[in-house]
């Protein structure tokens, strides 16, 4: 059906030209490897191409964007553990449910209640800090915060007493942010409140104002 010619032994290639071929082949596949994939991939850069060709700036943003996503991952994943062991201060809490049964005297809620403070916490570059607001279901306190000389990551959530491994309750979160406020209303008897991380290359101060229903405030990070 087909006319091909099948090619002659002499045509075929030699066992040394088969030989020269793979040689040259590994030859290229190692300058590559030495002058495109390691400073691309990896920031490795032993001949100095990578550099003149900009490969190895390149490689170098990966690196950064690799660590910046481990390191946000590890902020997510302290904030729960941190919050989580708190352990409810008794006898605050053992006074207030006590009186479940008699509505007619709210007793704690009544002393918590108008509670005012101002915090103020300095970041360094990469440092965390979290402050917590302990806090009955259904209080509602009115909060601002905001940073000066730069922005911060934040995460705003709240534990239930004995909270289970890996609980997660939040109340809203974002990136690069200067300021924000509102009403934290507690969803169940616990501890609510906000982690900021400094994630820029300078010190950043944030101060923290709340105004309303909770218990006592604290800094747990």
């Amino acid at each position: 059906m087909f006319n091909s010619k099948l090619p002659t032994l002499n045509e075929l290639p030699s066992s040394k030209q088969l030989l020269r071929s793979t040689v040259i082949a590994m030859v290229a596949a190692g300058a590559l490897l030495v002058t495109v994939v390691m400073p691309s991939e990896y920031a490795l850069d032993p001949t100095g191409v990578g550099s003149a060709l900009g490969l190895t700036q390149m490689g170098k943003i990966k690196i950064q964007l690799a660590e910046e996503a481990a390191a946000d991952a590890a902020v997510d994943s302290a904030a729960l553990q941190a919050a989580a062991p708190v352990a409810p201060a008794q006898p605050a809490i053992a006074a207030t449910p006590a009186p479940a049964a008699a509505p007619a005297a709210p007793s704690a809620p009544a002393k918590a209640a108008g509670q005012q403070h101002q915090i103020s916490i300095t970041l360094a570059p990469n440092q965390g800090a979290e402050v917590k607001l302990e806090m009955r279901k259904g209080a509602r306190v009115d909060f601002t915060w905001s940073v000066a000389d730069g922005v911060v990551n934040y995460d705003t959530h709240g534990d239930p007493y004995n909270a289970p491994k890996g609980f997660y309750h939040g109340y809203g979160k974002g990136r690069a942010t200067q300021e924000d406020k509102g009403t934290l209303e507690a969803a169940f008897d616990g501890k609510h409140g906000w982690f900021w991380r400094n994630r820029g290359s300078e010190p950043v101060t944030v101060t923290l104002k709340t105004e309303g229903d909770y218990l006592q405030i604290k800094r747990v990070i």
